[in-house]
């Protein structure tokens, strides 16, 4: 089973999920799942639409923001608005967590949420999201 890392009461970030861990992400409370991985970035591993199929079944809503070579303010704010139009927790996964963590702190940050708060909740997830929101700040 895949590690789901808790930032907040809304969201939790994840490396790539396997089909397995769709159920094991219904089971732990998550209500959606975002996907923050572009199709064909490791062929191996679950494509969009085989975890898509997984969440339906599962009752879970499922959502691809694809995030490659950087983070654009429409996908934070899709992300923003996604998480906020969820009946309860999110989980976003990608390769690490790192790019669904990053785009989670991009979103808060653009919304204008505390940028200290931000970086406390990530580290406490185990990231480090500080250099990208000292761009946001700067």
């Amino acid at each position: 089973m895949g590690e789901f890392r808790r930032i907040d009461d809304r969201i939790s970030v994840a490396p790539q999920i396997s089909i397995a861990d769709v159920a094991a992400a219904r089971a732990a409370g998550f209500v959606a799942i975002v996907n923050n991985r572009p199709d064909g970035e490791a062929p191996d591993e679950p494509q969009g639409a085989e975890i898509a199929a997984a969440a339906a079944d599962a009752g879970l809503a499922y959502h691809a923001i694809p995030v490659a070579g950087g983070f654009s303010a429409e996908q934070a704010a899709a992300l923003r608005d996604f998480i906020g139009g969820a009946d309860g927790p999110v989980l976003a996964y990608c390769r690490s967590g790192t790019r669904s963590c990053f785009l989670w702190a991009l979103s808060e940050a653009l919304a204008g949420d505390d940028v200290d708060g931000i970086a406390a909740k990530a580290e406490a997830a185990g990231y480090d999201v500080r250099p990208l929101l000292q761009q946001v700040r700067g």
